[in-house]
C-alpha cells in the first residue's frame, strides 16, 4: 500500500512541476500547481505514516520527480534532454535504488537483532568456560 501511495505522490508532484512550467505563459495553471503540490505532500505524509523511512520515501519521491519531470518537459514543452542529462538521471535513480537496498538490509538486520535479544538464551550469554557475560 505504501508503494502505491508513494506512486501517487510522485504523479502529483510531477503534474505540479509540469503545470508550473505551463503557468509561466498561462497563469490559470497555477491552480493545478497548488493542488498538485498539496496532494503530493498529503500522499507523502501517508507514506511516512505507513512506515516507510523518510530517507527512502523522500529519496525515491525526489529522484523520480526529477527524472519524470525532465522527460515530461521534453515531451510537453520541447525542452532539451542531452546524453549527459540522461546519464545524470540514471545516476540519480541508481543512487536511490542503492539507498533503498541499504534500507532493506538495515531493516532486516534490525529485525534479526531484535529477535535474538528477545530470546532467553541471549539474556544469559556465557563464555565457553561458562562464565556469564
Amino acid at each position: 500500500m505504501r508503494w502505491l501511495l508513494l506512486g501517487a505522490a510522485i504523479v502529483a508532484e510531477v503534474t505540479a512541476a509540469l503545470a508550473l512550467q505551463a503557468a509561466v505563459d498561462a497563469p490559470g495553471w497555477y491552480a493545478l500547481v497548488v493542488a498538485g503540490y498539496l496532494t503530493a505532500f498529503g500522499f507523502l505524509t501517508r507514506v511516512l505514516k505507513a512506515g516507510m523511512a523518510v530517507g527512502v520515501a523522500y529519496g525515491i519521491w525526489g529522484a523520480s520527480g526529477v527524472a519524470l519531470t525532465a522527460v515530461g518537459a521534453t515531451v510537453l514543452f520541447g525542452q532539451p534532454l542531452t546524453g549527459l542529462m540522461i546519464l545524470g538521471l540514471v545516476l540519480i535513480v541508481a543512487g536511490v535504488l542503492l539507498v533503498e537496498l541499504g534500507s532493506q538490509r538495515a531493516h532486516a538486520a534490525r529485525a534479526v537483532a531484535g529477535s535474538s535479544e528477545a530470546t532467553p538464551a541471549a539474556a544469559t550469554r556465557a563464555t565457553p568456560t561458562g562464565e556469564a557475560l
